[in-house]
């Protein structure tokens, strides 16, 4: 993580130097449930359907995620290395201080969620539900996310490095101050509005100039 180069200055999980191994492996997870300082790792989370539990101070580690919801959930200092969060339902939570490094998280639900201090680090969140998001102080880094869906999202200093936003749709997702320039973003699903005072390389602005009414002349 020290090598990447970022232009946000995110406050990474707080995880202490030992940590105990916790297990929600073959455990029925009920609601209001919280775990804390701790590791879990290698095993499979399946068929969990609970609501409002936190997570403080854990770290995931090679953990798959197989038909679980988690609404509502509490996300604080926590960090997901090589995980499986496909099509995993975090809709409505409340995620802080929290690292995604090299996970799938293909179909996962994050709508209206609020995320602080969030960085993901060559994760796969092609088809993400990222609707009604509110973002700050978070790092999409090296990341695929083509045909997710970031409706209406509130981006307040986020960054996109390097990531694939093709056929992604930010309709009513303000990105002026969003530097796409790194991105690929060919098909990406925006108004001329939402482009207002957004970075662009010049290659990129051909991708826009049917939006744009722009007829460019060879």
């Amino acid at each position: 993580m020290e090598d990447r180069k970022s232009s946000l200055e995110i406050i990474s999980p707080n995880l202490p130097k030992e940590l105990d191994r916790l297990s929600i492996i073959d455990k029925c997870i009920l609601s209001e449930d919280s775990f804390t300082r701790g590791t879990i790792s290698n095993g499979l989370c399946k068929d969990q359907n609970a609501e409002h539990v936190s997570f403080n101070k854990v770290l995931f580690k090679n953990v798959k995620f197989d038909n679980v919801s988690f609404k509502y959930l509490d996300l604080v200092d926590v960090r997901f290395e090589n995980c499986d969060l496909s099509n995993v339902n975090f809709s409505e939570s409340v995620i802080h201080k929290v690292e995604m490094i090299n996970c799938k998280m293909v179909g996962i639900n994050m709508s209206e969620s609020a995320l602080r201090n969030v960085f993901f680090d060559e994760c796969d969140g092609s088809y993400a539900l990222f609707r009604f998001l509110d973002c700050k102080q978070v790092d999409f880094y090296n990341c695929s996310l083509g045909s997710a869906d970031f409706y209406k999202a509130k981006f307040s200093k986020v960054a996109f490095h390097n990531s694939n936003l093709q056929q992604t749709g930010m309709c009513g997702a303000s990105l002026k101050g969003i530097d796409l320039s790194s991105c690929k973003i060919e098909g990406l699903g925006v108004t001329v509005d939402d482009l207002d005072g957004c970075i662009v390389s010049p290659e990129q602005v051909i991708s826009f100039s049917k939006l744009l009414g722009l007829i460019i002349k060879s």
